[in-house]
């Protein structure tokens, strides 16, 4: 039997509260900011009867911001609510989360948000998101779940009471979503409570794993079978995450050679261990905590994100070990340093995360020395070569004994490769493919992966995000509108009301700074009264540059002459416009540099 939205069976007896149960946080976190100057559904509301529409907010251009709508008739479902992290040209920005304006006015008609699991590229924009379109039920899995009510409270104390959350208890559990049926089906990937999505409708059966990997066995064999998915009804509609399209290695690290190779450092090291990795690595960190206790080792972690992991691991019984294994950093200082093994976070390079403030000696209990090992127990994310090559030789400078994948198998990926997407397509033999959740190229790569297989083009659509694909009647096609689908900015506690200009303004100021002129002026002489103040922000230093200021504050005299009159009054904005414009081409001329030119002036 299928169960209805409207279960009483809400994840750990939380039952959601009212609306008043929930301060407002100030800063600008609600429903108007999200929306704000976001176009509106450019689709008409009464579109075919009986067509399935898949339309993704995120995740089709871009390593993160995963979030696809499903639509039939008047019901949706959400799948995934991800975050991205701001790009190098994003200065300022915290994170990006998907651009919800197609659903607005559509709020009542949401049936259901899916949760495949709880990387922040897939939940991060949740409690944001969960918020705004009213608090939706959110189906998971336990952990899943519970790192998502982590978040609610992080972002907002008191709102994950509002959670309306429905248990996966098993892969046999099926749940009804108005005229959506799901189903689900176990998918492995690098952190637990991982789940594929099957989204029944008389259109089409979509499935989704998420993010998904094929690991081996011993002989090679694959370890999960996906065969039983090609006898689900027709037409089919494979989508497949395809971050690996462009792996082409026939051969991969396995999760027992990376434990035997982990297990060999801890087993040889003469001092302490220290091992960076990401916090949703569960099921590897409890490996390690069980493993050292094993050894009559003390753990100690460090990073807010990597204790609450822990913790919810260790609430839901997927982590077993005695309480004293498990130590305060503040306490590593009263065992031998070979006892002692740190698990924490920052192997990304992240600047204010656990190991770049322990190789800067900002950190308070943990010191590196030479006899020391560290591990990095994690792949790079695209984006971070460069910061994780720095760290990498301040590490190399402090210690002898630096271990990352370079040298040792000590990570195995959570994804699939180039041959496990060709034998997914070959278990399942889909009527449709759609590669999802990786940047343009790799869902291009894939394509072409399907094609050499003997895939037919014409039933491969690689999406942007924002296209809507209509299934129906055995066919699929992209309509001609597109969703918006812009980048909706958090900063702080704006969410959205960053837009392109401020964008912008914060490039030029961090390329080439700020050129601010001060200018008092007599309003009824027009006459400047006293000096013209020069200030300069990351462009040049005022006191080694006096006759490009002076030159500047002549011209700046010369504009004021020629834009004002003592019979009218002064119009500031004008003169502040041809101040801007004259000085601006007097600078580039000068310095071929572009600073943000800010003229002030002050009427007396």
């Amino acid at each position: 039997m299928f169960s209805r939205t409207n279960v009483s069976a809400h994840f750990g007896g939380y039952a959601p509260a009212t609306p008043n149960a929930v301060k407002k946080q100030p800063g600008g976190m609600n429903k108007k900011n999200i929306y704000k100057n976001q176009a509106k559904d450019p689709m008409p509301e009464n579109s075919a009867r009986g067509a399935l529409r898949i339309i993704p907010l995120g995740g089709q251009e871009e390593v993160g911001r995963n979030m696809t709508v499903f639509e039939y008739d008047d019901d949706i479902i959400i799948l995934d609510m991800g975050m991205q992290f701001p790009e190098e040209d994003m200065p300022g920005i915290d994170y990006i989360i998907p651009n919800i304006s197609y659903l607005k006015g559509k709020e009542k008609r949401i049936r259901g948000v899916i949760l495949s699991h709880g990387h922040l590229d897939h939940i991060g924009a949740a409690p944001l998101l969960l918020k705004t379109l009213g608090y939706p039920p959110v189906i998971g899995r336990d952990m899943t779940l519970l790192m998502v009510r982590k978040k609610m409270e992080d972002f907002e104390k008191g709102s994950a009471q509002q959670l309306k959350a429905i248990r996966i208890k098993s892969v046999a559990d099926k749940i009804r979503l108005g005229k959506f049926e799901i189903e689900f089906f176990d998918v492995e990937h690098s952190i637990m409570d991982a789940v594929g999505a099957i989204i029944k409708t008389p259109a089409g059966t979509i499935i989704h794993p998420g993010d998904w990997t094929m690991e081996k066995g011993p002989s090679g064999e694959s370890l999960v079978s996906y065969r039983n998915l090609a006898k689900l009804p027709s037409p089919r509609i494979l989508m497949l995450e395809s971050l690996g399209a462009i792996v082409t290695s026939p051969s991969r690290t396995t999760e027992e050679e990376m434990y035997r190779n982990l297990e060999k450092l801890i087993d040889e090291a003469t001092g302490k261990i220290i091992i960076g990795t990401f916090s949703s690595q569960i099921k590897r960190i409890g490996h390690i905590l069980e493993y050292a206790e094993k050894k009559g080792k003390k753990v100690a972690l460090d990073g807010y994100s990597m204790k609450m992991n822990v913790e919810i691991a260790k609430e839901l019984g997927y982590i077993k070990m005695h309480k004293e294994t498990l130590i305060p950093v503040n306490d590593i200082h009263k065992y031998p340093d070979n006892r002692i093994v740190i698990i924490c976070t920052g192997a990304q390079g992240e600047g204010n995360a656990v190991l770049s403030r322990i190789i800067t000696d900002n950190h308070r209990f943990i010191k590196v020395r030479k006899n020391d090992t560290i591990i990095f127990s994690s792949s790079v994310i695209p984006g971070n070569e460069r910061t994780i090559q720095r760290l990498k030789d301040n590490l190399y400078r402090k210690c002898d004994n630096v271990i990352h994948g370079d040298l040792m198998d000590v990570h195995t990926s959570g994804h699939c490769t180039a041959m496990d997407i060709q034998e997914m397509l070959r278990q399942i033999a889909p009527d449709f493919f759609i590669p999802v959740y990786a940047n343009h190229y790799m869902l291009k790569e894939a394509e072409k992966l399907a094609t050499r297989i003997g895939f037919r083009k014409e039933n491969i659509f690689v999406l942007d995000n924002g296209h809507i694909l209509e299934v129906q009647k055995n066919t699929a096609k992209i309509l001609a509108k597109k969703v918006d689908t812009s980048y909706v900015f958090v900063d702080g506690l704006g969410v959205g009301d960053i837009g392109q200009v401020v964008l912008r303004d914060r490039q030029v100021l961090s390329e080439d700074g700020m050129f601010m002129i001060t200018v008092i002026l007599d309003s009824k002489t027009k006459e400047v009264v006293g000096n013209i103040q020069i200030t300069s922000r990351g462009f040049i230093y005022v006191k080694d540059n006096f006759d490009l200021v002076n030159e500047a504050k002549t011209k700046v005299k010369k504009v004021i002459k020629e834009t004002t009159s003592k019979k009218t009054s002064v119009e500031k904005k004008f003169i502040e416009d041809n101040i801007r414009e004259a000085i601006g081409q007097y600078l580039f001329v000068k310095t071929q540099r572009r600073p943000m030119v800010l003229p002030v002036i002050v009427e007396v």
